[in-house]
Parts: C-alpha cells; structure tokens; sequence
C-alpha cells in the first residue's frame, strides 16, 4: 500500500478515532467493549474522507479482483464512504453508483428501503464504517440481494475481529479491511 495513505489514516485512527475506556462503550451490536472506534471522525471531515477514499480505490479495492457498478451499504455509516469512493471513481473516469440502504422501508413516496441508481446496476460493492459481528452489514446484503443486486464482496475501514468477517463469509460475502482491532492495542 502506498505507506503514505494508510499511515496517515492510521495516525488519525489513533488520534481521533480510536478510545480505550475502563468502562465499557456499548456497540451497535449490543455487545460491550473497552475498545471503541468512531469512525465518523474520519469519515465526517473531508481531509481525512478523501484520503480514506484513494486508499479504498488505489490499495484495498484491486486486491479484491471483482467487478462492480454501485457501492453502499446500511445508512449512516456507509453513507460518507460510499459517497467519497464513487467521487474518486468519478475522477479517475470510472462511473460507480453508491447506493444507500435505509434501516427499514420508508413509510411514504414509492416506500423503498434503496436509494440511488439501483435499478440500473447488477452488482454492489458493500461497505460499513465497523464491522463488529457483521449485523449491519449483513442486512444490507439482504436488502440488496432482494432487489435482484450481486453481492459477493465488501470493505470496512475496522474489522473489530469479533466474528463479524466470519458471519459475511458465511454468506459468500468476502470483506476487506484496511485495519484491524488489534492493531491499536499491541
């Protein structure tokens, strides 16, 4: 990987990122942890997103060898990501639609649970801020299955290592992180 990005990604991962606390945090996926990562810290400034999106497109994304049209995944963690590596794709003249994936179907208009181009794509990258036990990510592999979208692979910025890669893989979903929990605390 071109050291550069994912050093500096790295440096701002543990400078505003990355939380250790004697108390435990509760994550999204119910499950309690001394160790907690806020990613929007990253994914919500636009230095550090940009950054993070040529490190997704240039480093982690060609060592999947998969083709793709859409990038997304459940709304709000996915959303910023997804954004950012559709504009690098843009810039690198490579159209990439992101998608977003609500939690639930909306209550009104057309009612439906995927915002974007989705009609015009056959297959999707999926992609999360965290995967913990992979739940989020899970459910916005379904939702896209659902509407006829291919999914077979996905990225993440942090693999928590607490089986969430192992529960995709389950599902023929092959995910990518850039870092690892256990990369924090060594």
């Amino acid at each position: 990987m071109s050291h550069s990005l994912r050093d500096q990604l790295f440096h701002w991962m543990k400078t505003y990122v990355y939380r250790f606390s004697e108390t435990p945090f509760r994550l999204a996926s119910g499950l309690e942890s001394q160790h907690y990562f806020n990613c929007k810290e990253v994914t919500l400034h636009p230095e550090r997103l940009a950054i993070l999106a040529d490190c997704f497109v240039e480093e982690i994304i060609p060592k999947l060898d998969i083709e793709f049209q859409a990038i997304g995944g459940l709304t709000l963690g996915a959303d910023p990501i997804a954004y950012a590596i559709s504009l690098a794709y843009q810039k690198r003249g490579k159209t990439i639609f992101p998608l977003v994936v609500r939690k639930e179907s909306k209550g009104h208009g057309t009612g439906q649970q995927i915002e974007g181009f989705w009609r015009e794509v056959k297959t999707c990258l999926v992609v999360d801020d965290v995967i913990t036990t992979g739940g989020s990510t899970l459910k916005a592999v379904k939702v896209l299955r659902e509407a006829g979208i291919q999914v077979t692979s996905g990225i993440c910025i942090l693999d928590r290592e607490e089986g969430g890669k192992e529960n995709l893989e389950s599902e023929h979903v092959f995910m990518k992180s850039i870092f690892t929990k256990s990369e924090f605390f060594k």
